[in-house]
């Protein structure tokens, strides 16, 4: 395969940055839906937009791009990420947008951790130690035992831990075209969601309409971008930019929510980035590039 070129790495870091930004956006929309609306709703309400902008998107070509040869894959691969979307949701709405980003942060850690359980990848001393020193990160956050501790923010690590089982299960329907994902992803979360919904439904007020479409399109625009992204540049070198997320997520919880990270969920952040860049940069070493 053709290197890279400069010009290709730098649109796709310009395209995560965009995801980064409308994703860690839409995040604060959903936090400041949710004291109106069960996350559930919220979660649906995402669905739902999603779900129309695709058939704006595909319409006829839905039927064929359905089809597909792992269907129990896809179906599993779907639920893990309507359970993230749902469980990083209920952090949000009980904790400050920096610490559930801190903690969710740990999904690379994680994701290394799972390829070597159930993909026969190799874990190495290197490896360990920033799995291990990641999560020593997750509990300076979390502060278990002290007054400050908040159970909330275990759905932010309950939640990165599906992300990272539905980016395995990702990596065994990769041959698939990439539209069968996406229409999968929607259908499923879509069918799960509106299951749900007649349990937790609340009439929607018409003020906020504008948000429930906002939230639909910052996740569909977000998701385009980071597609984007990987296919200008390779994955290993766009990863340490991911953790940039974290600082759009405080950002948007100071000037939407007032919520000012305390000193120890930054210590915490601090860590867990570290960890996932040491291990991005072992690997890099190990695959004999600069």
């Amino acid at each position: 395969m053709a290197p890279l070129s400069r010009s290709g790495f730098g649109a796709g870091i310009a395209y995560l940055l965009a995801a980064l930004v409308l994703f860690t956006l839409m995040d604060a929309v959903a936090k400041g839906l949710s004291a109106q609306y069960h996350v559930a709703q919220i979660v649906w309400s995402r669905f739902i937009v999603n779900a129309l902008l695709l058939a704006l998107v595909y319409r006829a070509r839905v039927p064929r791009l359905l089809r597909t040869r792992r269907l129990g894959v896809q179906v599993l691969r779907a639920l893990t990420q309507v359970v993230t979307g749902g469980l990083y949701f209920v952090a949000l709405s009980k904790i400050g947008m920096a610490e559930a980003a801190a903690l969710f942060d740990i999904n690379p850690i994680l994701i290394t951790l799972g390829a070597a359980l159930f993909l026969g990848e190799r874990l190495g001393p290197h490896r360990i130690g920033g799995i291990v020193v990641a999560f020593v990160g997750a509990l300076i956050v979390l502060r278990p035992g002290v007054s400050a501790f908040d159970p909330a923010g275990l759905f932010a690590i309950a939640g990165a831990t599906t992300y990272a089982a539905g980016a395995l299960l990702t990596r065994s329907v990769r041959d698939e075209p990439f539209a069968t994902s996406l229409l999968w992803s929607g259908v499923v979360g879509l069918a799960l969601s509106s299951a749900l919904l007649p349990l937790v439904w609340v009439p929607l007020r018409a003020e906020d309409l504008w948000q429930i479409i906002l939230l639909g399109a910052l996740g569909a625009l977000g998701q385009a971008a980071l597609i984007k992204a990987f296919s200008l540049a390779e994955a290993g070198l766009l990863a340490p930019f991911g953790y940039l997320g974290l600082i759009f997520s405080g950002l948007w919880g100071v000037l939407f929510f007032g919520q000012l990270p305390d000193l120890w969920t930054i210590v915490g952040a601090a860590v867990i980035t570290g960890a996932g860049i040491y291990v991005w940069w072992r690997e890099r070493i190990a695959a004999g590039r600069d």
